[in-house]
């Protein structure tokens, strides 16, 4: 049996182009890698989509969960801004909320403490901002003040606003 040795080269849809050595054992093997090359490029093609969607879906990854992180560090950063302000009041006029809003400052600061910062992923997180969200509500409510987190304005709201 006689054993030849072709280079093939292979054009990509960028029109780069590469080089496969193949050893070809009879005439019919030459004709076998022509009759396989949908295959061939399907299975290339594949591959390479996979590798750029793997890396694209990575990088996307990345971009949603920094977008979400920031999201939440401005929340939290609100909450503990707002207990700050409450204490502050607290410390100058010790009377000025009841001793029902001042539990609920002192539980919320509870809850903002036990915040697990350094594991997001943590299922309690959940449940922590979200007994954060309405013992704020309960707060507000309470002391009859509309404050609420929207977070950053919207482009809407800023067209709005004259900014």
């Amino acid at each position: 049996m006689q054993q030849n040795h072709y280079d093939i080269l292979i054009f990509d849809c960028l029109g780069e182009v590469s080089m496969s050595s193949q050893t070809v054992n009879t005439v019919d093997d030459i004709f076998d890698s022509s009759l396989n090359l949908e295959d061939t490029h399907y299975k290339e093609g594949y591959s390479e989509g996979y590798t750029d969607g793997l890396n694209s879906g990575k990088d996307e990854g990345n971009q949603v969960g920094l977008k979400t992180g920031f999201e939440v560090g401005e929340e939290l950063g609100f909450y503990r801004g707002c207990i700050e302000v409450w204490n502050a009041a607290i410390l100058v006029e010790p009377t000025c909320f009841s001793s029902r809003v001042q539990k609920n400052i002192k539980q919320m600061d509870e809850l903002l403490r036990k915040y697990p910062f350094p594991d997001p992923e943590n299922e309690s997180a959940t449940d922590t901002i979200d007994s954060l969200r309405l013992k704020f509500r309960t707060i507000s409510a309470t002391l009859n003040i509309r404050l609420e987190y929207d977070g950053y304005p919207k482009a809407s709201t800023i067209d709005k606003s004259g900014f």
